[in-house]
């Protein structure tokens, strides 16, 4: 979108370099209006820096966003293996006995 808009002001600016260079203005001398374009070139120029800056910068967040989600999903996942194990693992209190225990392991094995 900011592409767009960029080509839509570069346009609006060429156009406005053919008005004053075929009409003149008699506000300002020739001199005058080709150091105005000049600045607005620059201007345009240094936008056209800025928009790729961003871009590119946008990009790499984009990037790191997409690798911490990557990670989120897989620490949520073991996360969520844990609180299981945990929860199946944890005794009841009738269970608590060295008995109940033992028998546990007996079943387990």
């Amino acid at each position: 979108e900011l592409e767009n808009q960029l080509t839509t002001k570069s346009k609006t600016l060429d156009e406005l370099k053919q008005s004053l260079a075929s009409n003149g203005s008699a506000e300002q001398t020739p001199a005058a209006q080709s150091i105005r374009i000049a600045e607005l070139c620059e201007m345009k120029d240094s936008i056209v820096n800025q928009v790729a800056q961003l871009k590119a910068s946008m990009e790499s967040i984009l990037e790191q966003w997409r690798a911490y989600d990557e990670i989120y999903a897989e620490v949520s996942l073991m996360t969520t293996r844990y609180l299981y194990c945990i929860d199946q693992c944890k005794p009841s209190g009738e269970e608590a006995s060295l008995e109940a225990l033992k028998k546990q392991i007996k079943t387990l094995q």
